[in-house]
């Protein structure tokens, strides 16, 4: 019988940065293929939506590379802080999503979708920093 190399363990960490890969991975390739949806619930008041919709895709796929790129600490921190940030600056989309969809007589998606989503914007932000390693800038070091 032979001995087998073992595969490195698997960290919350590295899979919380994959699953978070996939979802931005995917919610970026979604605002370029099919940027309606996100237009249609873009407040008025944001300046050049349709360009605005595009590089909030490409803000995704870029966070998502450097969160499952292996080769660098600090890459994966930056886009930690880039989804963070991001998370932070689509929220106001997503209450203006909200409360169209609460004006509707059907109610849109209703309180089932978007209490959740706002409660997870947080949870969001958390994670990209958690995941990525940028959280270290909040621990405290013992004297």
């Amino acid at each position: 019988m032979t001995d087998r190399p073992r595969p490195a363990p698997v960290s919350k960490r590295g899979v919380t940065c994959a699953l978070l890969a996939l979802f931005y991975g995917l919610a970026g390739a979604l605002h370029l293929s099919n940027p309606a949806p996100f237009l249609g619930i873009m407040p008025g008041w944001v300046p050049f939506p349709g360009p605005v919709v595009m590089l909030t895709g490409v803000a995704e796929l870029a966070g998502a590379a450097a969160l499952l790129q292996p080769w660098s600490a600090q890459l994966r921190a930056a886009g930690g802080w880039g989804l963070a940030l991001y998370a932070v600056c689509v929220f106001p989309a997503n209450i203006h999503h909200f409360a169209l969809d609460m004006a509707k007589p059907d109610h849109g998606l209703g309180l089932g979708y978007h209490v959740p989503r706002m409660f997870a914007q947080p949870v969001l932000v958390w994670l990209a920093l958690w995941a990525s390693g940028a959280d270290h800038h909040f621990k405290r070091t013992r004297a």
